[in-house]
């Protein structure tokens, strides 16, 4: 019986991103995951899963927001997928605790300029999400991304050009910190 291969892993991580701090956008994936997609990789219905783990940590007063999003271009800037602000835990203060986030991209457009863009969803699975219990045993929440709305098509981008592929975090406040311990991304088709 022969064995059917779905998919590809185009990058996974073997080290940490680095430790952001900051209340700014920025780069989260280890430098050796950005990858450079070749001219024409997309077309109508390719499909990228994005998977990344680490730890995160907030305060219980202002732990503020947050976000993860998708870029790609030629340098990687463009946002193809915004996650959106999603809300910290106010009850409790959090210390490098676990988290899980997954992402689906779909092409629904490919061509040059800004004619090229994604269907995108996902979900972050983490204990600091606000609505989690204050006592033990605490458990998780999932926030489907992007979250607080409906799903749309991000920003366009030149499918006609080599585009990179980066994932960026962004805390509102400077009063936490994110690392990712692994990343992932796969062509599913």
């Amino acid at each position: 019986m022969s064995q059917q291969t779905w998919g590809e892993v185009l990058v996974n991580g073997s080290v940490d991103g680095p430790t952001l701090t900051a209340a700014a956008a920025a780069s989260c994936i280890p430098t050796p995951s950005r990858i450079i997609l070749p001219n024409n990789y997309f077309y109508i219905g390719r499909m990228l899963r994005i998977t990344a783990s680490g730890r995160i940590s907030s305060v219980v007063t202002t732990p503020g927001t947050a976000r993860f999003d998708v870029r790609m271009g030629p340098s990687g800037t463009i946002i193809v997928f915004d996650g959106l602000a999603i809300l910290l835990d106010t009850v409790a203060a959090h210390t490098t605790v676990g988290w899980f986030l997954e992402i689906l991209l779909t092409c629904r457009a490919v061509g040059s300029g800004t004619a090229t863009n994604f269907m995108g969803q996902g979900k972050w699975t983490c204990e600091d999400i606000l609505g989690v219990p204050a006592t033990a045993p605490k458990g998780v929440l999932t926030a489907i991304l992007p979250w607080n709305t409906a799903p749309a098509v991000g920003t366009g981008f030149d499918n006609t050009a080599a585009n990179a592929v980066d994932m960026f975090f962004t805390q509102t406040v400077a009063t936490g910190s994110m690392t990712v311990h692994q990343y992932m991304v796969e062509s599913l088709n």
